[in-house]
């Protein structure tokens, strides 16, 4: 791959050309980026489980001995003069019976990795950023643009939805702006009874230095997402474990992502 790369302006005409940081160099380990994702999206999901004695509060028994009374050997309710009396509880597979092996609360969900595993997995879902193969493969329509896509500054204080998409159509993506648009499905069922009520397609990932207004401007459209440079990770950059993502660099991000690379070694090789 190239070491450097021409910044975009606002129309889409390359400019002046800018150095790569060293991690747009990093081999490719798809297997790497997902491995990472799964642990890092391990610390965002919340314990739950089931109340420790549901199915539990029941005056069922099995009698002692259990034995000799022609009824199977499965506790049942005490009492006399109810529906419920006589029944089986208190066990697995039962009316009102408890679950065989509900989720418990108490279990470890967040997982740990190496930092150093970590920082390798961030440098090559960026360098997949720069692959043209693994952005197409993904997905994202592209046409003829060349990768990494990096732009002016100017595009962190775009304010408007209409400007910002009519940048990234002067830029070549319409036919993305398309995809990601029609890709807004309505989901039914126990899915939208939760509140989620919309399916959307995985649109461009923008990268700045400064938000003075692209993350207001991109709010409205669906699937795209504005990340500043230091809060970069994997998880916005591989979707799902899938490295690859469509992603628009500023010129400045570039130059941050740089320094931060020269000063805390993100360069690690594989």
């Amino acid at each position: 791959m190239a070491d450097s790369v021409k910044v975009l302006d606002m129309s889409g005409k390359p400019g002046e050309a800018i150095d790569l940081p060293t991690a747009f160099s990093t081999s490719l380990r798809p297997d790497l980026v997902q491995r990472a994702w799964w642990i890092l999206h391990s610390h965002g999901i919340q314990p739950y489980g089931r109340d420790p004695m549901a199915g539990e509060r029941t005056t069922a028994e099995t009698g002692n001995p259990p034995t000799g009374r022609g009824v199977s050997r499965i506790p049942r309710v005490k009492g006399a003069g109810s529906g419920r009396s006589g029944q089986a509880g208190g066990v697995a597979s039962t009316v009102k019976g408890r679950l065989p092996h509900p989720p418990r609360s108490e279990k470890v969900i967040y997982r740990k990795i190496n930092v150093k595993e970590r920082k390798l997995a961030l440098n090559t879902a960026i360098a997949f950023t720069a692959d043209a193969a693994a952005v197409s493969w993904r997905g994202h329509k592209t046409g003829k643009l060349k990768f990494p896509i990096v732009v002016s500054d100017d595009l962190e204080a775009l304010e408007k939805t209409s400007a910002l998409e009519a940048f990234l159509a002067d830029l070549g993506l319409a036919e993305e702006l398309s995809r990601i648009y029609g890709g807004v499905k309505r989901r039914s069922g126990t899915a939208r009874m939760r509140g989620r009520t919309t399916r959307k397609k995985v649109g461009p990932l923008i990268v700045v230095s400064n938000d003075r207004g692209v993350g207001k401007a991109a709010a409205s459209i669906p699937g795209i997402e504005v990340v500043p440079v230091d809060s970069l990770g994997v998880l916005p950059l591989a979707p799902g474990g899938v490295a690859g993502r469509l992603t628009i660099w500023t010129a400045s991000a570039i130059a941050v992502l740089g320094s931060r690379s020269a000063k805390e070694g993100m360069k690690v090789e594989a």
